[in-house]
C-alpha cells in the first residue's frame, strides 16, 4: 500500500506539465491554421435553405453587398416590423392613405374587391374572371324564387351579393348560383345598413356599376347587360329601370315610358317641383332599385347616415353627387321592372302599443326622412356660413 501511494504522488508534477504543454501547442496550431486560410462567408457556402431562415439569409446578403455592388439588395424586415437600414432613415409619406404614412408607397393597397380566391396554388392564377359589375339584394328566404328569377337576369359579368335579414343562408344552396355568390347575414337590418358597412367605395372599387336592389322586383322585361349599354349610351351616373305604370306608382318620374329608351324629366302634380330640373321632376330615382356608377357611389356612400337605416330622403339628395344632375340621373324605360310591394322586411319589426310590426317600421321610415332633411339642410347652411365668413 505504501509503494502505491508514493508512486501516485510522484507522477502528479509530470502530468501537470504535460497538460500545459499540450494546451499551448493546440493554441499555436489553431492560430496558424486560422491565418493560413481565407475567411469563409455564409454566401459562399452551399447551404440548404432550411438551415438559414429567409430573414437570416437576406440579412447576410445585405451585409455582404457593399457600395461597389451594382445589384441593390433591400434591407431585411426585422421581427418588430422595422427596416434594418443602416442609415436609420424613416419612411413618412403624407400622400399615403391615413394611417399608412409609415409604409413605402409600393406596398400600400388602399383598395380591395369581392373576388373569391382559392386557398391553394399561385395567387396570380386564382381569378379566371373579374366581374365588372356588382348586384346586391337584401333578402329573406321566403322570397327565394323571386330572387332566383332576378339573379338569372344578370350575366357572369356580375358579382352576386346577398344580404340576409332573416339569418337563413345555407338553405340558398339549393340554387347552383348561390354557391358562387357572397352571403352576408345580420338579422333584421335594411339594405342601407348593409351598404354603409359592407359596400365601402374602396372595397368595391373594381366595379363600374353597383346595383342595390330590393327583393320584391319582377324582372321579366329586364336584361342587365342591355341596361348597362343604355346607361353608358345616355351618360347616366345614377339610374333605375322604369316601373310598370299600372302597379301603384308614387312618383311620375319613375313611371315607364313606352315610346323611348330613357327619360330624365317629367311633369308632376302642381306645386310638387320648385324647378323643372329638381326632384321629383328631374334628377330623381327611387331607392328600391337604384344603380350607381363607381364615382357616384363614392359620393352617395358618404352621404348615407349610420343611424338612419331606411334610406328615406336619399332619393331627393342624390342629385348632390353628380353634376349636372338633371342630365346624369335618369330612368331606363326599355329595360323595366315591376315593384311587387311585398312587405317582407316590414314584418321584421316588433308590434308595440297595439300597433302591427309593419306600422312601427313605417313610422320609423317617416321620422328618418324628417331627420335626414334637417341634417342635410343644417350641414349646407353651416358650410355656406363658414365659407362666407372666411371670404371677408
Amino acid at each position: 500500500m505504501g509503494i502505491f501511494t508514493r508512486s501516485k504522488v510522484s507522477r502528479k508534477p509530470n502530468e501537470s506539465m504535460r497538460l500545459i504543454i499540450t494546451t499551448f501547442v493546440g493554441v499555436v496550431f489553431g492560430f496558424l491554421i486560422g491565418v493560413s486560410f481565407p475567411t469563409l462567408s455564409f454566401t459562399k457556402l452551399n447551404l440548404s435553405s432550411s438551415i438559414l431562415t429567409s430573414i437570416d439569409f437576406s440579412y447576410t446578403q445585405y451585409k455582404n453587398s457593399g457600395p461597389s455592388n451594382s445589384t441593390h439588395v433591400p434591407p431585411p424586415i426585422g421581427n418588430n416590423g422595422s427596416s434594418a437600414n443602416v442609415t436609420s432613415k424613416k419612411i413618412w409619406v403624407p400622400s399615403n392613405p391615413r394611417g399608412a404614412e409609415r409604409l413605402a408607397p409600393g406596398i400600400v393597397r388602399a383598395e380591395s374587391d369581392l373576388y373569391l380566391r382559392r386557398l391553394w396554388g399561385k395567387p396570380s392564377e386564382d381569378l379566371t374572371s373579374t366581374p365588372k359589375y356588382l348586384v346586391t339584394f337584401t333578402v329573406g328566404y321566403n322570397q327565394r324564387m323571386n330572387i332566383d328569377a332576378a339573379v338569372k337576369k344578370f350575366s357572369g359579368n356580375f358579382t352576386i351579393l346577398l344580404f340576409h335579414y332573416d339569418g337563413r343562408t345555407t338553405e340558398w344552396d339549393e340554387f347552383e348560383w348561390s354557391k358562387q355568390a357572397i352571403h352576408v347575414s345580420v338579422r333584421r337590418q335594411t339594405k342601407w345598413w348593409y351598404a354603409k358597412r359592407f359596400l365601402h367605395p374602396d372595397i368595391i372599387a373594381p366595379y363600374d356599376y353597383i346595383f342595390i336592389w330590393d327583393e320584391d322586383l319582377g324582372v321579366e322585361h329586364f336584361n342587365a347587360e342591355e341596361y348597362i349599354k343604355l346607361v353608358r349610351k345616355y351618360g347616366l351616373e345614377i339610374s333605375q329601370p322604369g316601373l310598370e305604370p299600372n302597379k301603384g306608382l308614387t312618383w311620375q318620374m319613375t313611371k315607364r315610358r313606352g315610346d323611348r329608351e330613357v327619360h330624365k324629366e317629367t311633369e308632376e302634380k302642381p306645386g310638387w317641383c320648385n324647378h323643372p330640373h329638381l326632384p321629383p321632376c328631374a334628377a330623381f330615382v327611387e331607392i328600391m332599385a337604384p344603380v350607381f356608377s363607381r364615382d357616384a357611389w363614392r359620393c352617395v356612400w358618404h352621404m348615407i347616415q349610420n343611424d338612419l337605416v331606411h334610406g328615406w330622403g336619399l332619393d331627393f339628395a342624390l342629385r348632390k353627387c353628380v353634376e349636372p344632375a338633371h342630365e346624369k340621373i335618369g330612368v331606363v324605360d326599355s329595360q323595366w321592372i315591376v315593384h311587387q310591394s311585398v312587405p317582407s322586411l316590414g314584418n321584421q319589426g316588433e308590434a308595440q302599443n297595439g300597433k302591427a310590426a309593419w306600422q312601427g317600421v313605417r313610422e320609423r321610415c317617416k321620422k328618418e326622412w324628417t331627420v335626414f332633411q334637417t341634417r342635410f339642410s343644417r350641414a349646407e347652411k353651416a358650410y355656406l356660413k363658414e365659407l362666407n365668413s372666411t371670404s371677408h
